[in-house]
């Protein structure tokens, strides 16, 4: 049925329609302009207001905007002249496009940074002589008023080229009918400029030429920083869907082998996957035996053998021999991708965050602004004049400008990501230290995070470790690698034939021998406690290797110190029970689950959340992804995939997990200060814009105190250094 626009002007974009699981249609669009969780708040709410749509779902990070209409119904040309008018325009979603656009933007903050660097350089060049001419070195006024045009020459220019991020945005807030943090960053960017040239003209004795571009200067610092902030967490499912073969072998009618792209299997095609590729899609053994890598999907450490009729998902490892596969999903079907979606979706409702700063500016811009206007129409009417009034205007608007309300919080951030970074926790994201301090649940992983993620030989033998050695080289198995790597330099096995989850035997010393399973190596009716190998000489008294991944050295008092400080902990992981009870125990955690699949992780991390908590996750594997992505607030080692950094907020390097207690206590001790701040911030607004208001200080004074709040603000922010290790 196709869609009738209500408007003859109006473009049908029915064919964009795609089919959507619960019947009905869905459409995906790119927003440009959107950068705040107020932006995101108001475009999901004016969408979903519209006729037939049943949900719409902005993300941040990307700029997509997923909208779903009921069955038969809904006109997408609708969403798109409402975000025209709501000030967000928007395009039917092209990845390559979006792609394309952030580029763009991210070239422009950084010639506009460049050139506010510039401006604000050159421009106190020759407003510093105008300025130590207060203090006894006078210019004539020839020489003060060349100066001044010469700083408005190089200073206004760079400043409105440098501005434009900023009067673009607020000139979408104020038709969107609210004001946002850069309307009174514009408007006293404007009127210091007006201000000046009036200044100038007249032969005055002050000009702030050089004090807009590097207010400009300054802002641009944190716009560009957050602009990288965003491209980084963009990568986190793009790291997961690479994952993913980029092609498969397809076994066409004719039983002929061909290569073709991932995204051209369709379900029931059969493939093969030979040792050492990955699985492309999710499918069912037709034919075959192997072992399978899993730990990128279920961070269990053992190889899991597979046989005809068996399902095996996409991303898993193909150890050891050739399987013939049938197709069961498409690649955006697949196990990964449904993780990319968990990830993604993880990550739109990290960014419906609201920033202190956001909720202080809603009340003080408007507040502000009255009293600018009050200021310069009362000067006016008790007979100051309209330059005396616009002076007193202007230097309400200077000295309250939010400069030290816009520092509160990224002064802290910077100053607490320096101090983590030196103590090896990169921190990706300035909201993840305010999540971090908010955390009340700490969720380990038990694979690589609270264990080394590396088997180790128990109590091993040297004299049996070097007599299996020479097979064990020849092995890709990680167990077998790991008693290679114990054994040291060694001979390789003559003769060699691996078989297919069961183990590898050949000729040593002119003697047949086998490693692998029990059975395989002619024990029968062992029992299996441990991850495990036999070994063997053929007539002769078989080895057992047993093999454990140790705990990390500090994690036990890890665990103690964030009980310590008040947190509950718990472990999740895919290992197996015996596995899990053993490392938690020993760690001191008593509420563990063992056997999860990565929706599961998710899912417990979901219903935590419901139950009032704010969920920390440390994970590192492609299985710890969604629940990274879906929690509070999250952390990865260095060692971690990179789908599972890019999906995390603190990436922490190094051995031990005291990291996680570090970075605990600097975010509590940033939000401390970030909050000291703000309330500084207020009180200098409070005192200070009275005292324009009376004339009590000129622009140049005003220029002054902002900038003297500005270094009070970042030298509170230093003192987070001192923080408890």
């Amino acid at each position: 049925m196709a869609l009738i626009s209500d408007a003859p002007n109006r473009q049908d974009f029915s064919a964009f329609l795609r089919p959507a699981e619960d019947g009905g249609r869905s459409i995906e669009l790119l927003v440009k302009g959107a950068r705040c969780a107020a932006c995101l708040a108001k475009i999901e709410r004016e969408v979903r207001a519209l006729p037939a749509v049943e949900s719409a779902r902005l993300n941040l990070t990307t700029g997509k905007l997923a909208v779903g209409f009921q069955a038969g119904a809904g006109d997408p040309s609708l969403v798109l002249d409402r975000l025209e008018r709501l000030g967000y325009p928007a395009t039917l979603y092209d990845p390559g496009k979006a792609a394309a656009a952030r580029d763009a933007e991210g070239r422009r903050l950084t010639l506009a940074l460049g050139v506010a660097a510039f401006g604000a350089g050159n421009a106190m060049m020759f407003s510093v002589p105008i300025w130590a001419g207060l203090f006894g070195q006078e210019l004539g006024p020839a020489t003060r008023t060349m100066m001044m045009w010469l700083s408005a020459v190089i200073g206004a220019p760079c400043a409105i080229y440098a501005g434009m991020p900023f009067f673009e945005s607020a000139w979408r807030s104020l038709r969107a009918g609210r004001a946002n943090m850069d309307v009174p960053i514009s408007i006293g960017v404007i009127l210091t400029l007006l201000i000046s040239f009036v200044e100038t003209v007249l032969r005055g004795r002050d000009a702030y030429f050089d004090a807009a571009v590097s207010l400009l200067f300054l802002l641009l610092i944190g716009r560009w920083l957050d602009h990288r902030l965003r491209a980084s967490a963009r990568s986190a499912a793009a790291d997961l869907l690479a994952m993913q073969a980029p092609a498969a072998t397809l076994v066409g009618e004719d039983g002929a082998e061909r290569r073709i792209p991932l995204g051209d299997i369709a379900p029931g095609d059969e493939l093969i996957v030979r040792p050492g590729e990955r699985i492309p899609v999710d499918a069912v053994i037709a034919a075959g035996v192997s072992e399978l890598d899993k730990s990128l999907l279920t961070g269990e450490t053992t190889p899991v053998r597979v046989a005809r009729g068996e399902v095996c998902q996409a991303g898993a490892l193909n150890l050891g021999g050739v399987l013939r596969l049938r197709a069961a999903a498409r690649s955006e079907d697949s196990a990964v991708a449904a993780i990319a979606r968990l990830v993604e979706a993880g990550t739109q409702s990290r960014s419906k965050y609201v920033r202190l700063a956001d909720k202080a500016a809603s009340l003080y811009v408007p507040v502000v602004h009255t009293a600018a206007a009050l200021t310069f129409a009362g000067g006016w009417m008790l007979g100051l004049g309209p330059r005396e009034a616009l002076l007193r205007a202007v230097a309400v608007l200077i000295i309250t400008c939010p400069c030290a309300l816009g520092l509160a919080a990224p002064a802290v951030q910077v100053t607490a990501s320096a101090r983590l970074f030196r103590r090896g926790v990169l921190v990706k994201s300035g909201a993840a230290l305010e999540r971090i301090a908010e955390v009340d649940h700490v969720i380990f992983d038990k694979t690589g995070v609270l264990t080394e993620g590396r088997p180790e030989l128990i109590d091993p033998i040297p004299a049996a470790v070097a007599m299996a050695a020479p097979l064990a080289r020849a092995s890709a198995h990680p167990l077998s690698r790991a008693l290679a790597a114990h054994a040291g330099p060694t001979l390789l096995a003559e003769d060699v034939v691996e078989t297919a989850g069961q183990g590898i035997e050949g000729r040593i010393g002119g003697r047949r021998a086998r490693l692998g399973r029990a059975a395989f190596v002619g024990v029968a009716g062992a029992p299996s406690s441990e991850t495990e190998l036999w070994f063997g000489f053929e007539g002769d008294t078989k080895v057992r290797f047993v093999f454990a991944d140790q705990l990390r050295s500090d994690a036990a008092q890890t665990i103690a110190a964030l009980k310590a400080r008040g947190l509950t902990v718990e472990v999740l992981s895919g290992d197996i029970a015996a596995a899990v009870d053993k490392a938690a125990q020993a760690a001191g955690v008593a509420e563990r689950r063992a056997g999860l699949t990565p929706a599961d992780k998710a899912r417990i991390v979901a219903e935590r959340t419901a139950e009032g908590h704010k969920v920390l996750m440390v994970g590192d594997g492609l299985n710890d992804a969604a629940a990274l992505a879906g929690a509070h607030a999250a952390m990865a080692p260095g060692t971690a995939l990179d789908a599972s950094q890019n999906a995390a907020d603190l990436v922490f390097s190094g051995e031990g997990l005291g990291a996680v207690v570090e970075a605990l206590d600097v975010s509590r001790s940033a939000r401390r200060r970030a909050l000291e701040n703000f309330s500084f911030a207020a009180l200098y607004n409070l005192v200070a814009a009275p005292a324009a208001m009376a004339g009590l200080v000129n622009p140049f004074v005003a220029a002054l105190a902002m900038s003297g709040s500005s270094l009070v603000v970042t030298l509170n922010a230093l003192r987070t250094r001192g923080g408890r290790r």
